[in-house]
């Protein structure tokens, strides 16, 4: 309170506060002023009427276009663009404006665009933003017809005082049409700002009211992101901090409410004088007089956020918490308050303190509902995090909603995404649970340093040289405030490497208890997954801990919060080596894939032949049969550079090697061909009607043009299914 106190007395000494009469948002229902971030804007179907102003000195009328007709009782003007061609020899003329008994003039503004309506507008100067500021320009009357509750008072004549909006906009419409100046009427969609306390359409409107300059407090905060000592990420809401410091506009900073810090201003009662001060001054400077009275509105609640980052330290007394925690160095939050909080918080600090409140600003991803709307008790469709996390868990809840918010792009959420960070728990409590069967935490598991890399088996290399690349990768994501990519690069090694491929591979080796590799093979997997849950544990907790402990990676009295975070060891890191890993990956893909073709579960062992094109790539092959074997599932694998396929034998091709899988003696090719033959005359069928309809004139002119490319679509997978169907068949019939 005191803080607020201290900014309000420095601005207002410093020529920086004033008491204007200008137009601001007003709540008809609380009646008070709102700030823009309490206006709440919302699609309605309305209507545009279409009035016809008359001449003063001649037939005739210009016609203007208005969504509310009411507020024509306070216009002072109808205004045109001047490159309008319509109306260029209309400007200046003098006009009656309907149901009163004013002259107002047609004037000239670059603001009107010619496309609305009819390219002529009504100015009501006093009741839209917009009319407000050709008012300044063209120094036109501003004339109040509202009172507090949005009735009509006097100014708007003796007929309509003390109606409603609602009935003043009706009267106006029927006193219009019995006039014969309404043109036209006719469905019209548009924005309403509704007062985000009152729930109600709120009233511009002139009204007298403190504001703060906010031009002079601008221009350094928008020189201090320029020149990059202030940071944002992601970085294209600069664009938007920019725009907005460029058309700032003075800030209102006076409530009409019960509750809040009561503007420190005291006004002598023995004269005009006026004076801002904590305290009830003792006598007038200008008058002597002793009885003063203060102010009795409230300041926005944002007077007070705008401190945040030096007062709650104590400002504006120099405390020891002050010279240490200010400036600070990260701010997280949404860039819905980009304006509202960030750049005020930006000048008040360098206002204040003389100095940036942060370094560096991290926008958030605003979390909505499946068909974009922000979560809001009003609509009913913010889910109760306790539901979700009794159903999912704390830790799947966390890491679903970082995994799905990319850098400053909103998250639609929906309770089902939550699989995902249900899914990846699960993944790696069973990997947990596999280690746990394999006997107690091998020694030196965090220290690999004794290790030659080109003794090892190329899978437990390759593993060394993904987690600390992996490692690397976060580290970057992190300094960049790229959470997504940190959740993803995660859940891409943790699940498809190290779960599907290392720990399958590991397996064949396990499940020897006398294999040679065994304990070093355990010790290389402690230290790849115990940084795997170091690595985790900021998104995922609750799970971490408890597997660290189950693990035993830490003693009872430790905590895994404590731990260091996995410091990357590059001399484990061969990019060369992981290329050539990653293509003995896509080698045991393809060989599984013609399995699949040919009908052959997984459970059946069948050999393969292996052709490797490069004798590097054949070298890491043959280091390790035995898990080549074991992810095949095969019977026998021969490595052969020189070996000749028949043109019946069914292949696979990738980047340094091609694979092959004879069918003799594996399937029964009479039954094969059958099973083929009927799938292949299926198809054919299939494709038959596909290009019926995409050749039917009809079906290409009414259906929708998605539907008609979802068809294409079909016929391009169903032939490219049926060549390949077609090409097994020719297989078949070489054996």
């Amino acid at each position: 309170s005191n803080a607020v106190l201290e900014v309000f007395i420095k601005l207002f000494n410093d020529g920086l506060i004033y008491r204007g009469n200008r137009i601001i948002n007003w709540c008809p229902k609380t009646q008070t002023a709102l700030s823009d971030e309490e206006v709440v804007y919302q699609t309605v179907q309305g209507h545009l009427w279409y009035i016809r102003y008359p001449f003063v000195d001649s037939e005739g009328a210009i016609t203007v276009a208005t969504t509310r007709p009411e507020t024509m009782l306070g216009d002072t003007a109808v205004a045109v663009n001047p490159q309008d061609e319509r109306y260029q020899h209309l400007i200046g003329r003098k006009l009656k404006l309907p149901l009163t008994d004013r002259v107002i003039p047609i004037i000239a503004d670059e603001f009107v665009k010619p496309e609305f309506g009819t390219g002529a507008v009504k100015v009501t100067p006093a009741h839209d933003p917009n009319d407000y500021e050709m008012g300044i320009r063209h120094n036109l009357p501003m004339i109040n017809i509202f009172n507090g509750d949005a009735t009509l008072n006097e100014e708007a004549g003796a007929e309509f005082a003390g109606l409603s909006r609602e009935e003043a906009r009706k009267k106006v419409v029927a006193s219009l049409k019995e006039l014969g100046l309404l043109e036209k009427e006719e469905p019209y969609t548009h924005e309403v700002g509704y007062s985000e306390r009152g729930h109600v359409p709120i009233e511009p409107r002139i009204s007298d009211q403190w504001f703060v300059r906010m031009k002079p407090l601008a221009e350094p905060a928008l020189q201090a992101v320029k020149d990059g000592r202030i940071r944002f990420y992601p970085e294209r809401w600069v664009n938007t901090y920019t725009h907005w410091l460029e058309n700032i506009k003075d800030w209102c900073i006076s409530r009409q409410l019960w509750w809040g810090h009561r503007i420190p201003v005291w006004y002598c009662q023995s004269c005009d004088h006026l004076e801002a001060s904590k305290n009830s001054p003792q006598r007038c400077p200008k008058c002597g007089g002793e009885t003063f009275e203060q102010d009795p509105d409230v300041l926005d609640t944002w007077f007070s956020s705008w401190l945040w980052p030096f007062s709650v330290f104590g400002w504006p007394e120099e405390t020891e918490d002050l010279k240490y925690f200010y400036p600070t160095s990260v701010l997280v939050t949404g860039p819905d308050i980009i304006f509202f909080w960030v750049a005020r918080m930006i000048m008040a600090g360098l206002y204040c303190m003389g100095e940036i409140p942060f370094k560096d600003v991290y926008f958030t991803s605003i979390i909505r509902d499946e068909q974009g709307r922000k979560l809001s008790k009003s609509l009913g469709n913010s889910p109760d995090p306790l539901d979700v996390i009794a159903e999912y868990g704390a830790d799947a809840l966390r890491y679903t909603i970082i995994y799905l918010a990319p850098v400053g792009t909103d998250i639609r959420y929906s309770n089902e995404k939550c699989k995902i960070g249900r899914n990846f728990a699960n993944k790696i409590w069973n990997a947990a649970r596999f280690r746990q069967l394999q006997g107690e935490i091998s020694e030196n598991w965090d220290d690999l340093s004794d290790l030659d890399a080109k003794e090892l088996r190329p899978d437990d290399r390759w593993i060394l040289s993904r987690v600390n690349k992996i490692i690397e990768e976060i580290d970057a994501a992190f300094n960049k405030f790229e959470f997504h990519a940190y959740a993803l690069n995660l859940y891409e090694f943790a699940w498809n490497e190290f779960c599907d491929w290392y720990v399958e591979s590991a397996k064949s080796v396990f499940a020897d208890k006398n294999h040679p590799q065994r304990t070093q093979v355990l010790r290389i997997f402690d230290y790849v997954f115990s940084r795997i849950l170091r690595l985790m544990h900021p998104v995922m907790p609750f799970l971490t801990e408890e597997i660290y402990h189950e693990l035993e990676f830490c003693s009872a009295g430790e905590s895994l919060m404590d731990k260091p975070w996995p410091a990357v060891e590059r001399c484990w890191i061969d990019e060369r080596f992981e290329n050539l890993i990653h293509e003995k990956f896509e080698l045991i893909r393809s060989g599984r894939n013609l399995r699949q073709n040919y009908n052959l579960p997984m459970t059946r062992k069948v050999d393969y032949i292996i052709k490797p094109t490069s004798e590097e790539f054949g070298a890491v092959l043959n280091l390790d049969r035995t898990s080549l074997q074991a992810l095949l599932n095969a019977g026998h694998v021969t490595i052969d550079p020189a070996f000749e396929s028949s043109s019946s034998m069914p292949s696979g091709v990738c980047q340094y090697a091609n694979i092959y899988m004879p069918l003799a003696g594996a399937i029964d090719v009479k039954a094969e061909r059958a099973r083929l033959e009927k799938q292949r005359q299926e198809l054919v069928g299939f494709v038959n009607s596909l290009e019926r309809k995409l050749a039917n004139e009809q079906f290409l002119a009414r259906a929708p043009e998605h539907v008609v490319e979802k068809e294409r679509n079909r016929h391009r997978e169903a032939v490219a299914k049926l060549q390949q169907l077609e090409q097994h068949l020719e297989e078949l019939a070489h054996l």
